[in-house]
């Protein structure tokens, strides 16, 4: 009686493919999946945010502050929080599609008002001090050197919809230009500055 014929053996690469590249691409696609639903980062590209970020700073940005999505689409799985008044957020430009980063001054039900660079919400004025206002108890210095922009004289915001500026009012392409922002489109909140131009590594919250 015959012996079994020995089982054939695999060839090196595919050995090599099944011992080594399918857990890296496994840890790379978990890696990918963990920065599209938990955590990221944001170059910033120009300076309507001054001075609370410089061009070219990099933010660290939680992408669970606003609800955790289904990595590598727009599906949310779960609401973790809604955008806040005074939040540096980031999303997607209605007008275009790019994507930005800006303060929101304002959210759904509020009524808003904007006279040389500065705010009222509902009626309150935000100024506390020359290029400066409060959200709450965060301050925020703001940059008027370029004036306030456009006024905005008096729009109540619909349920959902947010209304995002720069801090540099009068050199930044926001909410007066492109219109209100859907809550629900917000990707995450920029948390806080880990690297500046000429200066390194810090950790600048915001």
């Amino acid at each position: 009686m015959n012996a079994a014929a020995p089982a054939p053996r695999l060839s090196p690469v595919l050995a090599w493919l099944r011992r080594e590249a399918l857990p890296l691409a496994a840890m790379l696609l978990l890696l990918c999946a963990a920065r599209d639903s938990l955590a990221n980062h944001y170059q910033v590209p120009s300076g309507s945010m001054q001075p609370t970020l410089q061009p070219g700073d990099r933010v660290a940005v939680d992408m669970r502050a606003y609800g955790l999505r289904l990595p590598f689409t727009d599906v949310q799985l779960l609401g973790t929080g809604r955008p806040q008044r005074g939040d540096v957020a980031v999303f997607d430009s209605p007008a275009e599609g790019t994507r930005l980063i800006k303060r929101v001054v304002a959210v759904g039900g509020d009524r808003v008002e904007l006279h040389d660079g500065y705010l009222s919400i509902n009626g309150q004025p935000l100024q506390q001090a020359p290029a400066n206002e409060a959200f709450g108890s965060k301050q925020v210095r703001l940059d008027l050197d370029q004036g306030g922009g456009p006024d905005i004289n008096g729009i109540t915001l619909p349920e959902g919809k947010l209304l995002v500026l720069g801090d540099h009012r009068g050199n930044s392409f926001d909410g007066r230009f492109f219109g209100l922002v859907d809550a629900d489109a917000v990707y995450g909140k920029a948390l806080a500055v880990y690297w500046r131009r000429g200066e390194g590594p810090q950790w600048q919250r915001l």
